[in-house]
């Protein structure tokens, strides 16, 4: 008898559902999932596309940028490794508000919504992984908002650079920031390109980053110095 309970232990151990891997999930493809390699500058979707599906950034940095009707257009966001994009389809959101581009090479996956709403319902590990993006993701334009409403063109410059670089994350005390451009930054903090040119010359005169300062695209390292001098000052004369 005692074999017999065993064996029965052991076969409901076998059938049981082996615990669910949310990176495991988005990176395998599968029915409703399908992966694609960007190339820098790749739109992956236009603002007023049709919302249909959700995605996972794999490597590489996605850029979302909206259009005024008069033709002004703003970055409101780039995303990196492990963000989520594109998760208004969820709420009915019928047609995309912005528009999704590479901002590097990329790799991607895009979940159908259908599959989306089936992997949130059925495994709450997933769904907790998804709640954490979205609040980060709250809090983050909380703070965005906070800055644009309080802060210099130049204090919103230097906030930028050390959320691109991920500086202070993981103990990091120095970080190289990709190719952007001047204008793409403009487009961030809402000033122009002009300024910050200028911005970025004087971090690099006070050691707060060394960069390849041209008009079409900046490479940047930052400082743990820079973080500290964000922080704690923010110059009186500094033009919007």
């Amino acid at each position: 008898m005692r074999g017999h309970g065993s064996n029965l232990a052991w076969a409901m151990i076998s059938l049981s559902k082996p615990p669910f891997d949310p990176q495991a999930f988005l990176a395998k493809v599968e029915a409703g999932k399908t992966r694609t390699e960007l190339r820098r500058r790749q739109i992956v979707f236009s603002q007023g596309d049709p919302a249909d599906a959700v995605f996972s950034i794999r490597k590489g940095r996605i850029e979302l940028k909206v259009l005024s009707p008069h033709g002004k257009e703003a970055i409101i966001a780039i995303l990196g490794a492990g963000d989520f994009f594109g998760e208004g389809c969820l709420m009915d959101q019928p047609l995309r508000v912005a528009t999704a581009a590479a901002a590097t090479e990329c790799t991607i996956t895009r979940i159908e919504k259908s599959a989306m709403v089936a992997v949130l319902r059925d495994e709450p590990d997933f769904a907790a992984l998804f709640l954490s993006h979205l609040l980060s993701r709250n809090i983050r334009l909380e703070e965005d908002l906070v800055d644009h409403l309080f802060n210099s063109s130049e204090k919103r410059l230097a906030r930028v650079l050390l959320l691109l670089a991920g500086l202070g994350q993981d103990g990091k005390r120095e970080a190289v920031i990709a190719k952007i451009s001047q204008e793409s930054l403009a487009e961030m903090i809402g000033t122009t390109r002009s300024r910050v040119s200028f911005f970025t010359n004087k971090f690099r005169k006070l050691g707060f980053v060394a960069c390849n300062c041209g008009p079409s695209a900046s490479t940047a390292r930052c400082s743990s110095s820079s973080s500290t001098t964000d922080r704690q000052t923010t110059p009186a004369a500094s033009p919007h």
